[in-house]
């Protein structure tokens, strides 16, 4: 999730584009993320997930049932961000990269309140989007490292920690596990009825983040509350693994 090029000083800042920048593909999008939609996508979800995949929800009470909120997920697969937004206890906007926007299928996501986001330049219309749906009261769904990784929070980007401090909305680690399949290529799906884990960790207030970052400037705050998010986040998915005995599965297949 590469919001802020730069951190900024003044919330206009994240959305400038860099001199010479080349202009970005553009996609048509509404001026906020349909609420209906994602309640849409949510009730099409559901049933339509557990019917491919034995889907095993984890601490699903510790998302808040009302106010904005932030699900961070670790990103494996592809299905992450479809196994989020279709299993969570409450609809979710989901930031999602607008290369997937194409064809016949950018029109359904669009009416399925998601949001295209440009990767590659600051991204206005996603941000303001994104903060419409806080604002609102709704959840919205990111990825803090970006791009599929390892899934560990090695590094995440400062668009997380912005939106927290700009929202004030708590963040929810969510753990997504073995939506990443070995030998297969990054865009394949997992094989019908493989069990697939999502894990809700404890949320993350902006006091708590907050602690220590007092007196620094905003770029400086940014960038402390990133780093403590990056370890909040690391260390949910390693409780994850334990909870569901995924480490114990990697390392009989090392042996």
């Amino acid at each position: 999730m590469k919001v802020l090029r730069e951190l900024p000083h003044r919330p206009a800042a994240p959305w400038r584009r860099p001199p010479g920048a080349p202009p970005a593909r553009r996609v048509l999008r509404p001026a906020a993320p349909s609420a209906r939609g994602a309640a849409n996508a949510h009730r099409i979800g559901v049933p339509l997930l557990h019917s491919l995949w034995h889907v095993n929800v984890h601490g699903a009470a510790n998302v808040p049932q009302s106010g904005a909120v932030i699900l961070a997920g670790n990103h494996t697969g592809f299905l992450d961000g479809p196994l989020i937004v279709g299993v969570s206890p409450r609809p979710v906007h989901f930031l999602v990269k607008q290369e997937v926007f194409v064809g016949p299928l950018g029109p359904i996501l669009l009416h399925l309140g998601q949001i295209p986001i440009d990767r590659k330049h600051p991204d206005r219309s996603a941000i303001q989007a994104a903060l419409a749906t806080l604002k609102a009261d709704g959840v919205l769904g990111v990825f803090p490292e970006g791009t599929r990784t390892s899934g560990d929070f090695e590094s995440v980007h400062n668009g997380l920690a912005y939106f927290a401090l700009s929202s004030g909305a708590p963040v929810v680690p969510v753990a997504c596990l073995g939506t990443a399949i070995n030998g297969r290529t990054v865009g394949s799906l997992p094989a019908p009825r493989t069990h697939l884990d999502l894990v809700y960790g404890t949320p993350v207030t902006l006091a708590e983040l907050a602690q220590g970052a007092e007196g620094l400037g905003r770029r400086q705050k940014i960038a402390a509350i990133s780093e403590q998010l990056r370890v909040r986040l690391a260390a949910h998915v390693q409780k994850a693994k334990l909870l569901t005995g995924r480490d114990a599965q990697q390392y009989q297949r090392h042996q």
